[in-house]
């Protein structure tokens, strides 16, 4: 069976090869299968990470709903699986408390903008030369913040003001609020994480995030706990999608979202073609890098049309989806059509989810994220050390373009140095 290698330069999607070639009942059977698995684990995780990106929880759903879709509609993978991802968190949440709403649903589609241009100028390649102990960097610095952003709701502390967005004064002003912690929102959060773990470990084919999240709802309801929830802090989700419209675009505050926007698209970049060859990987099949990115830039701008936030190819759904049987991209078309089908029917039962068990998955997530065997064994060489933690450092104390700049300089500083002087064998 032929793996893809021989067309994986083509600017065409993957869903009309497969259909040119023949797609059966059968082949409809798993797929169907698989989206509804996928379905079932990004529902809560849509939402929670769109809660912790400072948006309301429906725009999470918007962006797997529609971004999802034309990143499986159009994608260079097979097997991708496009949605809000953890990794853009801390840069959505930046962006939103910095230019609102507005501001950051036109980033997002500057970002599309850009993503698409490098896939149709071929340019996939320069995403792939970032240097490995960068990406171990980046998303370890990007884990621990996410924790970070988690211990409010998680612990339902109360501060006197705004949550700081900067790691070390985030910290300060959570441990001023510690007195403020409540019990109840404290044992939800920590036994949604619990039995998340618990769920992986026994019984892997659960849907354990979501088992997780109705179990701490029943109880916060049942049980009459003092705990926000998403109808008491964002009101109820609505029954259905926004219209489509372009963002308010006025030309000083894309220049000042500029910046962000090309951090989207390198960071956009860098998680989807990551996310494609663990597919990749896992199949023995070979993805389209450049269609792949022109999918994902056209997602983002989709996604910012109907109010979603940034979209990336995401690594557990898309091995979520593997696992489950998903043969093709109709599979991630119809976990998004199974997303939207709660939106329509069932769109009232997310207010009564705590936000601290949002909280307790997105501490799972961020746990998972951080590579930790990996950053254990890059520490092991001085020269991968230095880079990684670079990375990892700037990412925490300043911000995700500044880690990944210093740690690909540092990076190609070590190999001209390592060729003008090579190591004594």
């Amino acid at each position: 069976m032929p793996d893809g290698n021989s067309t994986k330069h083509l600017l065409r999607p993957k869903l009309s090869t497969i259909l040119n070639k023949g797609y059966g009942l059968n082949s409809f059977g798993k797929d169907a299968m698989a989206a509804l698995t996928v379905a079932i684990v990004a529902l809560p995780l849509s939402m929670a990470i769109a809660v912790a990106s400072g948006v309301s929880p429906e725009r999470g759903l918007y962006t797997a709903i529609v971004g999802g879709f034309v990143v499986s509609l159009l994608s260079g993978s097979r097997f991708q699986i496009g949605g809000p991802a953890g990794a853009f968190i801390v840069l959505v949440a930046a962006t939103a408390a910095k230019f609102g709403i507005e501001g950051l649903l036109l980033t997002v589609l500057m970002s599309g903008v850009m993503l698409t241009l490098v896939g149709v100028l071929r340019l996939g390649s320069l995403i792939r030369h970032v240097p490995h102990a960068v990406t171990i960097g980046f998303t370890g610095g990007i884990a621990v913040t996410i924790a970070a952003s988690q211990l409010k709701d998680l612990g339902g502390l109360h501060l006197a003001g705004a949550e700081p967005g900067p790691l070390i004064p985030k910290l300060v002003a959570l441990g001023s609020a510690f007195a403020t912690a409540r019990p109840a929102a404290l044992g939800l959060g920590l036994g949604t994480a619990a039995v998340i773990f618990i769920v992986r470990r026994y019984r892997p084919n659960w849907p354990g995030m979501l088992l997780a999240v109705i179990a701490a709802s029943l109880a916060a309801a049942l049980l009459h706990l003092p705990v926000d929830t998403i109808g008491s802090r964002f009101g109820g989700l609505p029954h259905g999608l926004l219209w489509p419209r372009v963002p308010i675009f006025n030309l000083p505050l894309a220049l000042q979202v500029l910046p962000t926007a090309l951090s989207f698209t390198l960071l956009g970049g860098i998680e989807s073609l990551l996310s494609a060859k663990v597919a990749d990987g896992m199949t023995g099949r070979k993805h389209r890098s450049n269609m792949e990115l022109i999918a994902q830039g056209l997602a983002n701008i989709a996604s910012a049309l109907f109010g979603g936030i940034s979209v990336t190819g995401t690594i557990a759904r898309t091995a979520t989806n593997v696992r489950a049987g998903g043969v093709s991209p109709l599979s991630g078309m119809m976990h998004s059509a199974f997303l939207l089908l709660f939106i329509l029917v069932a769109a009232p039962l997310a207010s009564f989810v705590p936000l601290a068990a949002l909280a307790g998955v997105l501490v799972v997530v961020s746990w998972n994220m951080a590579e930790k065997a990996e950053f254990v064994r890059l520490l092991r060489n001085w020269r991968t050390a230095c880079v990684m933690l670079a990375t990892f450092g700037l990412t925490l104390v300043r911000d995700l373009t500044t880690g990944i700049i210093a740690g690909c300089l540092l990076a190609a500083l070590f190999a001209v140095f390592k060729r003008s002087v090579p190591e004594e064998g």
